[in-house]
């Protein structure tokens, strides 16, 4: 016989039973197998190029160009009968090199660079930090699946067991058969609750799946004597924290840095660009077009110094500085926006984990009323002074009342990494902690 928050129910000791894998090595595997988390280490290297780019800017360029072509020409003189034909060929190659000197479009798409690399930094993180919150989900979703299972077939036992016994009475005469009927329906809607467990377990447990690459066999379970810690600091200490430490408020706060940024480069679409410049060529024709021709070979090296003084282009870079403009408006109208969810985030958190401490509290004295009641209505029945159908409303309060304890336990455990997820503190410590009130 195993038992459940206090309900002796019938086990399979057929099979040897397979180690229990707890919350922190189910992340260890999300880790491993996470298709977002991938993805955003992916896009994270990926945006590690852009800073090689932004050097590669200031870099000298160096190009090769090579030409070949054959002409054919047929001339008519006017003054002189008669016409000429020629065929000749021409080749050309040369190299060129250009170093940027001054380009302040440059140096500005440089600090653009790494403050993009920053904002890959910061969404990996963001990436980690939300698959230790839907680890922590998925996990106590298949274990409050797995209890509903576990309570349903307790249940069940107990409604089997007051049946065969109104079932006994009605052959003796001591109760009508609608004691046996109330039973047998009771017993029938556990067969569907049953149905419908066995369903949300494999969902939930397909879920975790998902993320850790493997089907989960057996998940370490809460403690019965989990107890709730108060929360030691106010809601507007940890909003405070959540303005200084949330991702998404700091990805949001480098977004509008970028587009501060993309004004200073558009403005400097005004200013004037110096290149130092370089190039070598070699040509040969075998003739020309002239009818006395002869062939040529022409070899030409320079270096110099490129100005460039954009005077007017249309109203374009004015246009794109207009826009640069506007575009920080709204980045910093998104941080705005950021900030009040991140606000309205950490408040709805923090209320739910106050809630699921009280709760906590709340159902474990529920638990007890509970258990006390069905005691005192099977005496009741037993002497004749209460009915099978106050038993079995009895037993079914009792059972609503751990499964509303287990679901309490799970919640108060995934609000606190909720909590932290919204402050921006998470982390695989968390983790380690919740994993010291599992068995």
């Amino acid at each position: 016989m195993a038992v459940f928050a206090g309900v002796a129910y019938a086990a399979d000791d057929s099979q040897p039973s397979s180690p229990s894998v707890n919350l922190l090595a189910v992340y260890q595997q999300a880790l491993a197998h996470d298709a977002s988390l991938a993805s955003a280490l992916t896009a994270n290297r990926a945006a590690q190029e852009i800073i090689e780019q932004g050097k590669a800017l200031y870099r000298p360029t160096v190009n090769f160009n090579a030409d070949s072509n054959a002409l054919k020409s047929d001339i008519h003189y006017l003054a002189v009968p008669g016409s000429t034909t020629a065929s000749f060929e021409n080749y050309k190659y040369g190299v060129d090199a250009r170093q940027p000197i001054f380009r302040k479009q440059n140096l500005i798409q440089i600090e653009q660079a790494a403050t993009q690399v920053k904002l890959a930094d910061k969404a990996l993180h963001l990436s980690q930090q939300a698959l230790l919150l839907r680890s922590t989900q998925a996990y106590f979703e298949v274990l409050l699946a797995q209890d509903k299972i576990e309570l349903i077939a307790a249940q069940k036992s107990a409604i089997a067991g007051q049946l065969a016994q109104a079932q006994a009475n009605f052959e003796l005469g001591h109760a009508t058969i609608t004691d046996a009927h109330e039973a047998q329906a009771r017993y029938d809607l556990m067969l569907a609750q049953e149905i419908a467990a066995l369903n949300e377990l494999a969902i939930a447990q397909h879920a975790l799946q998902a993320m850790t690459g493997v089907l989960p066999a057996r998940l370490a379970s809460v403690k019965p004597q989990l107890q709730a810690n108060a929360l030691a600091q106010s809601m507007a200490a940890w909003q405070e924290l959540a303005l200084l430490n949330n991702l998404n408020i700091q990805i949001q706060q480098d977004t509008a840095k970028l587009a501060e940024q993309e004004i200073a480069r558009q403005q400097a679409g005004h200013l004037p660009t110096l290149d130092a410049v370089a190039s070598y060529t070699d040509s040969y024709a075998n003739g020309s077009v002239s009818r006395f021709g002869t062939g040529n070979e022409l070899q030409v090296a320079s270096i110099g110094l490129q100005l460039h003084i954009p005077l007017y282009e249309g109203g374009a870079t004015s246009s794109r500085v207009r826009q640069a403009l506007l575009n920080k408006q709204k980045a910093e109208d998104d941080l705005e926006i950021i900030r009040r969810q991140t606000t309205l985030d950490t408040q709805r958190a923090y209320l739910n984990l106050s809630s699921s401490i009280a709760q906590l509290k709340a159902l474990a004295l529920a638990l007890v009323s509970s258990q006390s009641q069905l005691d005192a209505t099977q005496l009741g029945y037993q002497v004749g002074v209460r009915t099978s159908v106050d038993v079995l409303n009895a037993q079914q309060q009792l059972f609503s009342a751990k499964r509303d304890l287990a679901q309490a336990r799970y919640h108060y455990l995934t609000n606190i990494i909720r909590l932290k997820t919204a402050a921006g503190v998470v982390a695989a410590a968390d983790l380690l902690d919740i994993n010291q009130q599992l068995e």
